[in-house]
Protein backbone atom coordinates (compact mmCIF):
# COMPACT_ATOMS: atom_id res chain seq x y z
CA UNK A 1 0.00 0.00 0.00
CA UNK A 2 3.17 2.42 0.82
CA UNK A 3 4.19 1.61 -2.78
CA UNK A 4 0.77 2.74 -4.06
CA UNK A 5 0.61 5.88 -2.00
CA UNK A 6 4.61 6.85 -3.41
CA UNK A 7 3.04 5.92 -7.21
CA UNK A 8 0.20 8.46 -6.41
CA UNK A 9 2.22 10.92 -5.26
CA UNK A 10 4.19 10.52 -7.98
CA UNK A 11 2.07 11.19 -10.29
CA UNK A 12 0.72 14.06 -8.23
CA UNK A 13 3.96 15.97 -8.31
CA UNK A 14 3.97 15.72 -11.94
CA UNK A 15 0.97 17.58 -12.16
CA UNK A 16 1.96 19.77 -10.09
CA UNK A 17 5.14 20.16 -11.76
CA UNK A 18 2.94 20.98 -14.95
CA UNK A 19 0.51 23.90 -13.11
CA UNK A 20 3.56 25.21 -11.48
CA UNK A 21 5.36 25.64 -15.24
CA UNK A 22 2.13 27.42 -16.02
CA UNK A 23 1.83 29.70 -12.77
CA UNK A 24 4.93 31.75 -13.74
CA UNK A 25 5.22 35.23 -15.30
CA UNK A 26 2.00 37.49 -14.38
CA UNK A 27 -0.87 35.88 -14.26
CA UNK A 28 -1.77 32.49 -13.60
CA UNK A 29 -3.89 29.90 -16.13
CA UNK A 30 -6.50 28.18 -14.70
CA UNK A 31 -6.17 24.27 -15.90
CA UNK A 32 -10.07 22.58 -16.33
CA UNK A 33 -9.80 18.78 -16.96
CA UNK A 34 -13.04 18.16 -18.86
CA UNK A 35 -14.87 15.70 -16.22
CA UNK A 36 -15.02 12.33 -19.32
CA UNK A 37 -12.14 13.75 -21.12
CA UNK A 38 -8.24 12.80 -21.06
CA UNK A 39 -7.26 16.47 -22.14
CA UNK A 40 -6.88 19.70 -20.03
CA UNK A 41 -8.44 23.18 -21.40
CA UNK A 42 -6.12 25.69 -19.78
CA UNK A 43 -7.87 29.28 -19.59
CA UNK A 44 -7.30 32.88 -18.35
CA UNK A 45 -9.27 33.92 -15.45
CA UNK A 46 -9.28 37.66 -16.61
CA UNK A 47 -12.41 38.24 -18.67
CA UNK A 48 -15.09 36.58 -19.06
CA UNK A 49 -14.67 36.55 -23.23
CA UNK A 50 -11.23 34.96 -23.06
CA UNK A 51 -9.91 32.71 -25.56
CA UNK A 52 -9.49 29.44 -24.91
CA UNK A 53 -8.08 26.27 -27.12
CA UNK A 54 -10.41 23.06 -26.37
CA UNK A 55 -8.69 19.82 -27.90
CA UNK A 56 -11.07 16.46 -28.50
CA UNK A 57 -10.71 13.60 -25.64
CA UNK A 58 -8.75 11.25 -27.12
CA UNK A 59 -8.95 8.55 -24.12
CA UNK A 60 -12.93 8.25 -24.95
CA UNK A 61 -12.08 7.27 -28.26
CA UNK A 62 -9.24 4.61 -27.44
CA UNK A 63 -10.49 0.72 -27.63
CA UNK A 64 -9.24 -1.17 -24.57
CA UNK A 65 -5.86 -0.87 -23.96
CA UNK A 66 -4.21 -4.07 -23.58
CA UNK A 67 -2.08 -3.98 -19.90
CA UNK A 68 1.33 -4.40 -21.54
CA UNK A 69 0.60 -0.93 -23.38
CA UNK A 70 -1.01 1.16 -20.68
CA UNK A 71 1.52 2.61 -19.32
CA UNK A 72 3.02 4.05 -22.22
CA UNK A 73 -0.64 5.25 -23.18
CA UNK A 74 -0.68 6.75 -19.52
CA UNK A 75 2.40 8.62 -20.10
CA UNK A 76 1.42 9.97 -23.45
CA UNK A 77 -2.14 10.83 -22.54
CA UNK A 78 -0.48 13.42 -19.82
CA UNK A 79 1.83 14.38 -22.52
CA UNK A 80 -1.59 16.04 -24.48
CA UNK A 81 -2.53 17.23 -21.69
CA UNK A 82 1.06 19.27 -21.30
CA UNK A 83 0.91 20.24 -24.82
CA UNK A 84 -2.99 21.60 -24.55
CA UNK A 85 -1.91 23.66 -21.68
CA UNK A 86 1.43 24.84 -22.21
CA UNK A 87 -0.37 26.21 -26.25
CA UNK A 88 -3.36 28.08 -23.41
CA UNK A 89 -0.02 29.49 -21.99
CA UNK A 90 0.88 30.75 -24.78
CA UNK A 91 -2.13 31.86 -26.00
CA UNK A 92 -2.47 34.05 -22.82
CA UNK A 93 1.20 35.19 -22.98
CA UNK A 94 0.80 36.73 -26.51
CA UNK A 95 -2.56 37.77 -26.28
CA UNK A 96 -2.67 41.17 -29.11
CA UNK A 97 0.48 40.36 -30.97
CA UNK A 98 0.64 39.25 -34.27
CA UNK A 99 -2.19 39.36 -37.24
CA UNK A 100 -5.71 37.58 -37.55
CA UNK A 101 -3.99 34.46 -38.21
CA UNK A 102 -1.09 34.39 -35.64
CA UNK A 103 -3.36 32.07 -33.32
CA UNK A 104 -3.99 29.75 -35.92
CA UNK A 105 -0.34 29.61 -37.33
CA UNK A 106 1.99 30.05 -34.23
CA UNK A 107 0.08 28.42 -31.84
CA UNK A 108 -2.72 25.83 -33.05
CA UNK A 109 -0.77 24.56 -35.95
CA UNK A 110 2.27 23.45 -33.95
CA UNK A 111 -0.10 22.13 -31.75
CA UNK A 112 -1.58 19.96 -33.87
CA UNK A 113 1.51 18.68 -35.32
CA UNK A 114 2.89 17.50 -31.65
CA UNK A 115 -0.63 15.97 -30.84
CA UNK A 116 -0.61 13.98 -34.12
CA UNK A 117 3.18 12.73 -33.30
CA UNK A 118 1.90 12.07 -29.46
CA UNK A 119 -1.01 10.08 -30.80
CA UNK A 120 0.51 8.12 -33.19
CA UNK A 121 2.88 6.92 -30.50
CA UNK A 122 -0.63 5.86 -28.60
CA UNK A 123 -1.71 4.06 -31.32
CA UNK A 124 1.71 2.22 -31.89
CA UNK A 125 1.97 1.32 -28.28
CA UNK A 126 -1.52 -0.31 -28.70
CA UNK A 127 -1.18 -2.03 -32.12
CA UNK A 128 1.90 -4.16 -30.69
CA UNK A 129 -0.11 -6.28 -28.45
CA UNK A 130 -3.86 -5.77 -30.20
CA UNK A 131 -5.63 -4.27 -33.18
CA UNK A 132 -3.40 -0.65 -34.02
CA UNK A 133 -6.77 1.63 -33.72
CA UNK A 134 -7.53 3.65 -37.19
CA UNK A 135 -8.85 7.50 -36.90
CA UNK A 136 -7.08 8.94 -34.45
CA UNK A 137 -5.65 11.48 -36.78
CA UNK A 138 -9.02 13.29 -36.37
CA UNK A 139 -8.56 14.31 -32.52
CA UNK A 140 -5.33 15.58 -33.49
CA UNK A 141 -6.40 19.03 -34.43
CA UNK A 142 -7.95 21.65 -31.67
CA UNK A 143 -10.44 24.51 -31.87
CA UNK A 144 -10.38 28.18 -30.59
CA UNK A 145 -12.78 30.32 -29.69
CA UNK A 146 -14.59 32.76 -27.14
CA UNK A 147 -15.24 31.16 -23.94
CA UNK A 148 -18.97 33.13 -23.25
CA UNK A 149 -21.54 32.55 -21.14
CA UNK A 150 -24.85 31.32 -22.67
CA UNK A 151 -22.72 29.28 -25.21
CA UNK A 152 -23.88 25.43 -25.25
CA UNK A 153 -20.65 24.46 -27.09
CA UNK A 154 -21.52 20.47 -28.22
CA UNK A 155 -23.19 17.77 -27.34
CA UNK A 156 -27.30 16.57 -26.00
CA UNK A 157 -28.96 18.67 -23.01
CA UNK A 158 -28.92 16.29 -20.03
CA UNK A 159 -31.36 13.61 -19.97
CA UNK A 160 -33.67 12.37 -17.22
CA UNK A 161 -31.98 10.02 -14.56
CA UNK A 162 -33.87 6.79 -14.83
CA UNK A 163 -34.82 5.68 -11.49
CA UNK A 164 -32.71 3.88 -8.67
CA UNK A 165 -29.56 6.05 -9.80
CA UNK A 166 -28.37 4.72 -13.17
CA UNK A 167 -28.04 6.81 -15.64
CA UNK A 168 -30.65 7.37 -18.73
CA UNK A 169 -29.22 7.67 -22.24
CA UNK A 170 -28.49 10.77 -23.70
CA UNK A 171 -31.39 13.27 -25.07
CA UNK A 172 -31.78 17.01 -25.74
CA UNK A 173 -34.25 18.54 -22.90
CA UNK A 174 -31.44 20.16 -21.32
CA UNK A 175 -32.71 24.01 -21.65
CA UNK A 176 -30.65 26.53 -23.02
CA UNK A 177 -30.76 30.33 -21.99
CA UNK A 178 -33.29 32.55 -24.02
CA UNK A 179 -32.14 35.82 -22.20
CA UNK A 180 -34.74 35.50 -20.06
CA UNK A 181 -33.01 33.96 -16.70
CA UNK A 182 -34.11 34.28 -13.64
CA UNK A 183 -33.13 36.95 -11.40
CA UNK A 184 -30.00 38.41 -13.45
CA UNK A 185 -28.48 35.25 -14.50
CA UNK A 186 -28.94 36.69 -17.74
CA UNK A 187 -29.06 33.98 -20.41
CA UNK A 188 -26.61 31.13 -18.77
CA UNK A 189 -29.90 30.21 -17.09
CA UNK A 190 -31.21 29.13 -14.94
CA UNK A 191 -34.79 29.68 -16.79
CA UNK A 192 -38.10 28.80 -14.95
CA UNK A 193 -38.25 25.79 -17.39
CA UNK A 194 -35.30 23.89 -15.09
CA UNK A 195 -37.35 24.09 -11.76
CA UNK A 196 -40.32 21.65 -11.44
CA UNK A 197 -43.06 21.15 -8.73
CA UNK A 198 -41.72 18.08 -6.79
CA UNK A 199 -45.43 17.07 -5.55
CA UNK A 200 -46.28 16.90 -9.17
CA UNK A 201 -43.21 13.89 -10.23
CA UNK A 202 -44.04 10.42 -9.89
CA UNK A 203 -42.07 8.35 -7.62
CA UNK A 204 -38.80 6.83 -9.50
CA UNK A 205 -37.11 5.82 -5.90
CA UNK A 206 -35.81 2.02 -5.76
CA UNK A 207 -34.02 -0.10 -3.59
CA UNK A 208 -31.25 -2.31 -3.89
CA UNK A 209 -31.97 -5.99 -2.36
CA UNK A 210 -29.03 -6.55 0.41
CA UNK A 211 -27.79 -10.05 0.24
CA UNK A 212 -27.66 -12.43 3.45
CA UNK A 213 -23.87 -11.34 3.81
CA UNK A 214 -24.20 -7.41 3.08
CA UNK A 215 -22.39 -5.23 5.09
CA UNK A 216 -25.51 -3.22 6.85
CA UNK A 217 -24.03 -0.70 9.67
CA UNK A 218 -22.83 2.73 8.26
CA UNK A 219 -20.12 5.44 10.12
CA UNK A 220 -21.02 9.12 10.45
CA UNK A 221 -18.59 12.02 10.58
CA UNK A 222 -20.47 14.42 12.06
CA UNK A 223 -18.43 17.88 10.36
CA UNK A 224 -20.78 20.87 10.60
CA UNK A 225 -22.22 22.55 7.78
CA UNK A 226 -19.91 25.49 7.03
CA UNK A 227 -21.21 28.27 9.15
CA UNK A 228 -17.33 29.70 9.20
CA UNK A 229 -17.43 30.04 5.46
CA UNK A 230 -14.44 28.20 4.28
CA UNK A 231 -14.65 28.93 0.69
CA UNK A 232 -12.29 29.48 -2.95
CA UNK A 233 -12.80 28.40 -6.40
CA UNK A 234 -9.81 25.91 -6.39
CA UNK A 235 -10.00 22.04 -6.94
CA UNK A 236 -6.99 20.43 -5.39
CA UNK A 237 -7.97 17.24 -7.32
CA UNK A 238 -8.21 18.50 -10.86
CA UNK A 239 -6.00 21.31 -11.21
CA UNK A 240 -3.38 21.04 -7.49
CA UNK A 241 -1.08 24.33 -8.10
CA UNK A 242 -3.67 26.13 -9.49
CA UNK A 243 -5.41 29.07 -8.27
CA UNK A 244 -9.06 29.46 -9.28
CA UNK A 245 -8.61 26.32 -10.42
CA UNK A 246 -12.47 25.55 -10.78
CA UNK A 247 -13.67 28.59 -11.45
CA UNK A 248 -17.02 28.44 -9.02
CA UNK A 249 -16.92 28.46 -5.69
CA UNK A 250 -16.69 25.82 -3.42
CA UNK A 251 -17.95 24.91 0.33
CA UNK A 252 -15.71 22.44 2.26
CA UNK A 253 -16.60 21.04 5.08
CA UNK A 254 -13.89 18.59 7.14
CA UNK A 255 -10.32 19.66 6.62
CA UNK A 256 -9.43 23.36 7.96
CA UNK A 257 -7.24 24.34 4.67
CA UNK A 258 -7.85 22.71 1.29
CA UNK A 259 -6.78 25.13 -1.71
CA UNK A 260 -4.86 25.16 -4.73
CA UNK A 261 -1.31 24.46 -2.61
CA UNK A 262 -2.52 21.61 -0.65
CA UNK A 263 -0.43 18.37 -0.99
CA UNK A 264 -0.52 14.95 1.23
CA UNK A 265 1.88 16.29 3.35
CA UNK A 266 -0.25 19.34 4.29
CA UNK A 267 -3.63 17.94 4.14
CA UNK A 268 -2.74 15.36 6.86
CA UNK A 269 -0.90 18.11 9.10
CA UNK A 270 -4.48 20.15 9.55
CA UNK A 271 -7.05 19.93 11.31
CA UNK A 272 -10.54 19.53 10.88
CA UNK A 273 -14.40 20.72 11.52
CA UNK A 274 -15.27 17.22 12.20
CA UNK A 275 -15.80 15.65 15.63
CA UNK A 276 -14.28 12.25 15.46
CA UNK A 277 -10.98 13.30 14.04
CA UNK A 278 -11.56 13.00 10.63
CA UNK A 279 -9.33 15.47 8.71
CA UNK A 280 -10.69 14.35 4.88
CA UNK A 281 -11.66 16.98 2.60
CA UNK A 282 -15.66 17.07 1.73
CA UNK A 283 -16.28 20.14 -0.95
CA UNK A 284 -19.31 20.70 -3.47
CA UNK A 285 -20.08 24.10 -5.40
CA UNK A 286 -22.38 26.32 -3.73
CA UNK A 287 -25.89 27.00 -4.07
CA UNK A 288 -26.88 30.87 -4.63
CA UNK A 289 -29.33 33.24 -4.10
CA UNK A 290 -29.95 34.95 -6.92
CA UNK A 291 -31.96 37.65 -5.97
CA UNK A 292 -29.33 38.94 -3.99
CA UNK A 293 -26.13 40.22 -4.52
CA UNK A 294 -23.07 38.65 -2.45
CA UNK A 295 -19.31 39.90 -2.20
CA UNK A 296 -17.95 38.12 -4.90
CA UNK A 297 -20.21 39.75 -7.24
CA UNK A 298 -16.79 41.14 -9.02
CA UNK A 299 -14.26 38.38 -8.16
CA UNK A 300 -13.13 35.51 -10.08
CA UNK A 301 -14.81 31.81 -9.56
CA UNK A 302 -18.08 34.51 -8.39
CA UNK A 303 -19.97 36.98 -10.57
CA UNK A 304 -17.04 37.80 -12.94
CA UNK A 305 -17.51 34.05 -14.25
CA UNK A 306 -20.84 34.11 -14.11
CA UNK A 307 -21.71 32.50 -10.65
CA UNK A 308 -23.64 35.66 -9.51
CA UNK A 309 -25.76 36.20 -6.37
CA UNK A 310 -25.58 35.15 -2.58
CA UNK A 311 -23.97 32.22 -1.28
CA UNK A 312 -26.38 30.10 0.86
CA UNK A 313 -24.68 28.07 3.19
CA UNK A 314 -26.58 24.59 4.10
CA UNK A 315 -28.41 24.25 6.87
CA UNK A 316 -27.13 21.00 7.97
CA UNK A 317 -24.56 18.95 6.33
CA UNK A 318 -24.25 15.08 6.89
CA UNK A 319 -22.12 12.54 5.77
CA UNK A 320 -22.19 8.90 6.73
CA UNK A 321 -20.21 5.84 4.89
CA UNK A 322 -22.40 3.00 3.81
CA UNK A 323 -21.61 -0.83 2.89
CA UNK A 324 -22.29 -2.72 0.26
CA UNK A 325 -25.78 -4.94 -0.13
CA UNK A 326 -23.51 -7.53 -1.66
CA UNK A 327 -20.67 -8.30 0.98
CA UNK A 328 -18.38 -7.19 3.39
CA UNK A 329 -16.15 -3.45 2.48
CA UNK A 330 -12.58 -3.50 2.64
CA UNK A 331 -10.48 -0.12 4.06
CA UNK A 332 -10.42 2.91 1.34
CA UNK A 333 -6.60 3.92 1.32
CA UNK A 334 -5.77 7.44 2.33
CA UNK A 335 -5.57 9.81 0.26
CA UNK A 336 -7.83 8.53 -2.16
CA UNK A 337 -9.35 10.87 -4.11
CA UNK A 338 -12.77 10.89 -5.62
CA UNK A 339 -15.49 13.11 -7.87
CA UNK A 340 -18.71 12.39 -8.50
CA UNK A 341 -20.76 13.60 -11.29
CA UNK A 342 -20.34 16.09 -14.00
CA UNK A 343 -20.06 19.92 -13.47
CA UNK A 344 -19.81 19.81 -17.82
CA UNK A 345 -22.87 17.30 -17.86
CA UNK A 346 -24.97 19.67 -19.75
CA UNK A 347 -22.92 19.74 -22.65
CA UNK A 348 -20.98 16.36 -22.12
CA UNK A 349 -24.40 14.87 -21.55
CA UNK A 350 -25.38 12.13 -19.06
CA UNK A 351 -22.53 9.39 -18.99
CA UNK A 352 -20.64 10.68 -15.36
CA UNK A 353 -23.35 13.02 -14.19
CA UNK A 354 -25.05 11.90 -10.71
CA UNK A 355 -27.10 14.71 -9.59
CA UNK A 356 -29.85 13.74 -6.76
CA UNK A 357 -32.11 16.63 -6.00
CA UNK A 358 -35.07 16.36 -4.04
CA UNK A 359 -37.18 18.01 -0.92
CA UNK A 360 -37.43 16.78 2.76
CA UNK A 361 -40.13 14.41 2.66
CA UNK A 362 -40.05 13.56 -0.39
CA UNK A 363 -36.31 11.75 -0.52
CA UNK A 364 -37.91 8.59 -0.38
CA UNK A 365 -39.95 8.63 -3.33
CA UNK A 366 -38.79 11.29 -5.67
CA UNK A 367 -35.14 12.09 -7.12
CA UNK A 368 -34.49 14.93 -9.91
CA UNK A 369 -31.50 14.51 -12.34
CA UNK A 370 -31.45 17.93 -14.34
CA UNK A 371 -34.33 20.25 -12.74
CA UNK A 372 -34.39 22.09 -9.29
CA UNK A 373 -37.13 21.05 -7.13
CA UNK A 374 -39.94 23.07 -6.15
CA UNK A 375 -40.44 22.50 -2.52
CA UNK A 376 -43.83 23.03 -0.96
CA UNK A 377 -43.95 25.21 2.21
CA UNK A 378 -42.05 23.85 5.30
CA UNK A 379 -40.02 21.34 2.94
CA UNK A 380 -36.57 22.15 2.37
CA UNK A 381 -34.48 21.83 -0.73
CA UNK A 382 -32.05 18.67 -0.55
CA UNK A 383 -28.87 17.85 -2.49
CA UNK A 384 -27.22 13.97 -1.99
CA UNK A 385 -24.53 12.41 -3.45
CA UNK A 386 -23.78 8.86 -3.38
CA UNK A 387 -19.86 8.06 -4.07
CA UNK A 388 -18.51 5.71 -6.32
CA UNK A 389 -17.79 2.33 -4.17
CA UNK A 390 -15.87 0.25 -5.88
CA UNK A 391 -12.26 0.64 -6.34
CA UNK A 392 -9.16 -1.20 -8.20
CA UNK A 393 -7.11 -2.17 -5.32
CA UNK A 394 -4.24 0.34 -6.72
CA UNK A 395 -4.62 3.80 -7.31
CA UNK A 396 -5.38 6.62 -5.29
CA UNK A 397 -5.76 8.40 -8.39
CA UNK A 398 -6.13 8.34 -12.00
CA UNK A 399 -5.43 10.56 -15.10
CA UNK A 400 -9.05 10.92 -15.31
CA UNK A 401 -9.81 11.32 -11.28
CA UNK A 402 -12.19 8.17 -12.50
CA UNK A 403 -11.05 5.43 -13.85
CA UNK A 404 -9.45 4.30 -10.37
CA UNK A 405 -12.98 3.98 -9.03
CA UNK A 406 -16.44 2.46 -10.15
CA UNK A 407 -20.10 2.35 -9.43
CA UNK A 408 -21.53 -0.98 -8.37
CA UNK A 409 -23.89 -2.68 -10.53
CA UNK A 410 -28.04 -2.66 -10.17
CA UNK A 411 -27.36 -5.60 -8.00
CA UNK A 412 -24.77 -3.86 -5.86
CA UNK A 413 -21.49 -5.80 -6.78
CA UNK A 414 -18.47 -4.26 -8.04
CA UNK A 415 -16.93 -5.38 -12.08
CA UNK A 416 -13.94 -7.81 -12.03
CA UNK A 417 -10.76 -6.13 -10.68
CA UNK A 418 -12.35 -3.66 -8.42
CA UNK A 419 -13.03 -3.87 -4.92
CA UNK A 420 -15.84 -2.63 -2.42
CA UNK A 421 -15.37 0.00 -0.61
CA UNK A 422 -17.42 2.36 2.28
CA UNK A 423 -19.65 4.11 0.07
CA UNK A 424 -19.71 8.02 1.28
CA UNK A 425 -23.26 9.37 1.25
CA UNK A 426 -23.88 13.47 1.44
CA UNK A 427 -26.82 15.45 2.29
CA UNK A 428 -27.12 18.65 2.34
CA UNK A 429 -30.21 20.73 3.00
CA UNK A 430 -30.99 24.62 2.41
CA UNK A 431 -33.81 26.91 2.91
CA UNK A 432 -33.87 28.51 -0.27
CA UNK A 433 -35.44 31.94 -2.24
CA UNK A 434 -38.85 30.76 -4.39
CA UNK A 435 -38.16 29.35 -7.09
CA UNK A 436 -36.58 30.10 -9.91
CA UNK A 437 -34.34 32.35 -7.75
CA UNK A 438 -31.62 29.42 -6.62
CA UNK A 439 -28.69 28.16 -9.00
CA UNK A 440 -25.57 26.20 -8.26
CA UNK A 441 -22.05 27.28 -9.08
CA UNK A 442 -20.99 25.93 -12.31
CA UNK A 443 -19.17 26.85 -14.99
CA UNK A 444 -19.57 29.28 -18.18
CA UNK A 445 -21.99 27.44 -21.13
CA UNK A 446 -23.30 24.66 -18.04
CA UNK A 447 -26.58 27.47 -17.98
CA UNK A 448 -26.15 26.24 -13.98
CA UNK A 449 -28.57 23.65 -14.81
CA UNK A 450 -29.01 21.42 -11.66
CA UNK A 451 -27.37 18.29 -14.07
CA UNK A 452 -23.99 19.87 -13.29
CA UNK A 453 -24.22 19.07 -9.74
CA UNK A 454 -20.90 17.22 -8.50
CA UNK A 455 -18.64 16.79 -5.34
CA UNK A 456 -15.29 15.94 -4.21
CA UNK A 457 -13.28 14.18 -1.58
CA UNK A 458 -10.12 13.40 -0.66
CA UNK A 459 -9.63 10.95 1.88
CA UNK A 460 -7.52 11.87 4.87
CA UNK A 461 -8.84 9.79 7.90
CA UNK A 462 -6.01 7.89 9.35
CA UNK A 463 -5.78 4.09 9.13
CA UNK A 464 -6.94 3.69 12.16
CA UNK A 465 -10.07 5.68 11.79
CA UNK A 466 -11.22 4.10 8.94
CA UNK A 467 -10.43 0.95 10.50
CA UNK A 468 -12.78 1.72 12.69
CA UNK A 469 -14.81 2.16 9.99
CA UNK A 470 -14.69 -0.12 8.32
CA UNK A 471 -15.23 -2.25 11.45
CA UNK A 472 -18.42 -0.59 12.11
CA UNK A 473 -19.85 -0.97 8.77
CA UNK A 474 -18.96 -4.61 7.95
CA UNK A 475 -20.52 -5.42 11.64
CA UNK A 476 -24.21 -4.04 11.13
CA UNK A 477 -23.22 -1.38 13.82
CA UNK A 478 -24.10 2.26 13.33
CA UNK A 479 -20.96 4.58 15.02
CA UNK A 480 -19.15 7.87 14.17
Amino acid sequence: MRADHRRGRSRRNAILAVTALLAGGGGLVAVNYAANASDVTATAPTTRSAQTISCPDVKGKLPAVPQQAQAEVDRNLQLLDRQSAEANQRLVDTRGQGGPNFAQNAILGPLTDKRKATIDRIAIAIGRSAARPTGLDALAACNLGLDTPGTQTSGAGAASQSPGGAQGEGGDSGQQGDGSGAAGQSNDGPTAADFVDITKVAANVRKVSRQADASTGAFTSRCGANKEGQHNSDNDIVAPGVSNGAHHVHDYVGNRKVDFTSTNESLSAQGTSCTNGDQSAYYWPVLRDITRQGPDANALGGGAEGNKGAILVPNTVTITYKGSPTGKVMAMPRFLRIITGDAKAFTNGTKNANAHWSCTGFENKVQLTDKYPICPTGSKVVRSFAFQSCWDGRNIDSTDHRSHVAFADAGGNCASGFKAIPQLTMRLTYRTPAAPNFAVDGFQGQQHNAITDHNDFINVMTDRLMKQAVSCINSGRRCG
